[in-house]
């Protein structure tokens, strides 16, 4: 069966704010999902990161661990203390990956520092493409890509497929470009609201996202990253898990 997650941010920032992502995982696991992407910047105060991943796990769910870092700062260097925070929780959390984004990635920058410290991490990093200007362009994250495999390491990604839109990027084109390093794909639509954009569910017709879908492996893990509203969230959850992975 395709493994299809849900993002804690699909049920709105307030809303796991005030419940916390552990009254979320019965919601998720009932669903049909096969796990639950945690998303640090919804926090609210200190976690007991074990005791979430052990609820977790005992809904045979697995988890993907979200924080909102950068691989590489604002002076370009690899930020390494922030990265290590994120890898400590992801690992007590017990998360098959840990998702951060690009940063402020250059030719300067020490990507051999990076690559050390990956070579023996305990959790396998992926890298999205996220709706910054420096993390959500193609060509940085190209080029990052290309030097970590020109140095032996195989760098994967999360494919984001709305964000491009922040940058205005074909989605298709990053598709065709980044496929052989995605490893998950974040799914949703994206509408212009008055000029301003905003995330939007996916529905069985939209053909794009098919599409899309079609340039990576098939069965891919892929997470709902889009709100989903209604009277009975576990419903919806159901039944947006079961279009995408019916995809």
């Amino acid at each position: 069966m395709t493994p299809v997650l849900v993002a804690a941010s699909a049920y709105g920032a307030d809303l796991v704010r005030r419940v916390g992502h552990a009254d979320l995982v019965p919601m998720v696991a009932a669903s049909g999902a096969a796990g639950l992407e945690i998303r640090r910047e919804l926090f609210d105060g200190p976690q007991d990161l074990a005791a979430l991943g052990a609820l977790i796990a005992q809904r045979k769910l697995f988890s993907v661990y979200s924080a909102p870092f950068e691989l590489f700062g604002a002076d370009g260097k690899f930020d390494r203390a922030a990265i290590e925070l994120a890898m400590g929780e992801a690992e007590q959390v017990g998360a098959r990956y840990l998702k951060v984004s690009l940063g402020h990635f250059s030719a300067a920058s020490d990507l051999q520092a990076l690559l050390r410290y990956l070579s023996t991490a305990p959790v396998e990093v992926l890298l999205e493409n996220d709706q910054t200007e420096q993390g959500g362009r193609l060509e940085p994250i190209v080029s990052f890509l290309a030097l970590c495999t020109g140095n032996g390491y195989s760098f994967g990604m999360t494919f984001d497929m709305g964000n491009w839109r922040w940058q205005g990027i074909d989605p298709e084109l990053a598709a065709r470009t980044l496929a052989p390093h995605v490893r998950y794909v974040h799914c949703k639509g994206v509408r212009d609201d008055q000029g301003k954009l905003k995330a939007v569910p996916l529905e069985a017709q939209d053909a794009y996202w098919h599409q899309l879908l079609s340039y990576f492996p098939k069965g891919i893990q892929r997470a709902i990253e889009f709100p989903l509203v209604g009277s009975d969230l576990e419903e919806v959850t159901r039944r947006y898990v079961a279009l995408l992975a019916s995809v």
